[in-house]
């Protein structure tokens, strides 16, 4: 028997079922995309795949919807792959581990993938269904949207003759999205070396932090676990004879790091200040973050005397000048809508290697000359430091459309069926209608979904009472879309 083999809605969940079983996180789309492929052929639609995994599927309209404006239905099929330091998962060869807690659909040790196949079991719901009436439906299924909308960015969308869209990938119920932050991933490199040393060994690990998706969780002062391993590191350098012999923590640039782990060298006669230096600054950072990330915990272990390779000191001195230096976070609040973060940065992605120390960012904003000043001062920083910055899946915001004919339709849909204002925003995460909106002229687009909270976390957990009602959302609107 499947998981969710009694819920409903029960095509939606049958197919999200079979997608979780499937891997598809970032850069590893092509079985996903195969299915879907499959899928629209045994049904005998139109289907569309191109070489990046990208996959559309057309289905005509029904009786009495020949002359309606065809709706595009659109969402990516890549996930976030994060887990707990416990989970055994292999992301690449294995499917996700579902179980149902109450009303809401979780994965065992890992991200739920949500965001964003509850979009993709929606649209294969409505393709698979006979007795839906609806407007010819273009559906569109991008890849590897979490790593920079590199899937909407190289697609073809000539196929397709429609000028309206819903945009599944959003996670708030009964919230309307009409705008959001363009984006872009920065990648700073710092050339190392190592001289040999010897002395007593350290093991320091950061963890416990909540985490949680870089656009829509940055405004909530969440500990960043790269940014504060910096700070401890810098802090010991100040007063101890030390030495790093590795650092890595976070696993996606969109997503706030919860853990690091640190290697480091100290001298035997400083053993004493170092462990209360450690001490105090687990203390201080359990205070500081007692609201937004009370399971943050600094915890060390003592590996005894050993030889190791640790950073030279003009190395050492380069990756701790920039990790207490970098920005991060919030750089502006938007002076238009009170409470939406306008441009940010995330550091998520921190690794030591044999030649270079690596830091990935996803910068966002509404504006891009902020967006741009962001990138410059990374360049200046790294140019300073002797480094050097990439940037990819540069992405534009997606802008306010004023003459919309789609978003009051899904407002008046929204209230009569469930008696609620809804709510009509912007918001600060990225999402790929800008891009899409370069490509078909005039498109009218609103984004919107079930609850899903804490996604990009293995803490992610689907409603799924709110599941079927937006199920019953999307048939309303389509059943109107004459």
């Amino acid at each position: 028997m499947r998981v969710l083999e009694d819920r409903e809605p029960k095509k939606v969940f049958q197919f999200f079922e079979e997608i979780a079983a499937i891997p598809h996180g970032s850069y590893h789309t092509k079985e996903i995309s195969d299915y879907c492929v499959d899928f629209a052929k045994k049904r005998e639609l139109e289907v569309y795949q191109d070489a990046y995994n990208n996959v559309i599927i057309i289905k005509e309209a029904t009786a009495g919807y020949e002359e309606a404006e065809p709706i595009i239905i659109q969402g990516h099929l890549d996930m976030v792959c994060e887990k707990e330091s416990d989970c055994d998962i292999d992301f690449e060869k294995e499917g996700l581990r579902l179980y149902v807690d109450g009303d809401f659909l979780k994965a065992r040790g890992t991200t739920l993938g949500g965001d964003d196949g509850i979009a993709i079991a929606y649209a294969l719901a409505l393709l698979d269904a006979e007795d839906i009436p609806h407007p010819r439906l273009e559906c569109v299924f991008t890849v590897d949207e979490e790593v920079g909308m590199l899937g909407a960015e190289k697609i073809d969308l000539s196929m397709l003759k429609g000028h309206q869209m819903l945009n599944i990938d959003s996670d708030e119920e009964g919230y309307f999205l009409t705008g959001c932050a363009g984006g872009v991933t920065a990648e700073c490199v710092l050339p190392v070396s190592y001289d040999d040393a010897e002395g007593v060994s350290y093991t320091l690990k950061l963890s416990g932090l909540q985490g949680g998706h870089s656009g829509s969780e940055i405004d909530k002062e969440r500990a960043n676990a790269v940014v504060e391993m910096g700070r401890i590191l810098k802090k010991a350098e100040d007063s101890i004879d030390m030495g790093i012999v590795s650092l890595q923590g976070g696993l996606k640039d969109n997503a706030i790091p919860r853990e690091v782990i640190s290697e480091v060298l100290i001298m035997e006669e400083q053993k004493k200040d170092f462990e209360q230096l450690l001490q105090e600054m687990n203390e201080t950072l359990q205070k500081e973050y007692a609201a937004s990330d009370k399971g943050i915990e600094l915890t060390f272990c003592c590996n005894g005397e050993k030889q190791a390779k640790i950073l030279g000191y003009r190395a050492q001195t380069g990756v701790l000048f920039f990790l207490r230096n970098m920005p991060n976070g919030i750089q502006h609040m938007s002076m238009d809508v009170p409470g939406l973060p306008e441009t940010s940065l995330n550091a998520g992605i921190m690794k030591l290697e044999e030649e270079r120390f690596l830091v990935s960012f996803s910068i966002r904003s509404s504006v891009a000359s902020r967006k741009e000043n962001l990138m410059e001062r990374l360049e200046y920083l790294m140019g300073f430091l002797g480094g050097e910055v990439t940037f990819s899946g540069n992405y534009p915001a997606w802008e306010y459309k004023r003459d919309s004919k789609i978003r009051p339709l899904a407002a008046d849909v929204y209230r009569e069926l469930y008696g609620k204002e809804p709510v009509i925003e912007a918001i600060h995460a990225g999402l790929e209608c800008g891009l899409l909106s370069q490509k078909i002229p005039d498109l009218d687009c609103v984004s919107f979904g079930p609850d899903n909270f804490d996604i990009h976390t293995p803490q992610e957990r689907l409603s799924i009472s709110s599941t079927e009602r937006v199920w019953k959302f999307i048939l309303e609107f389509l059943k109107r879309a004459k």
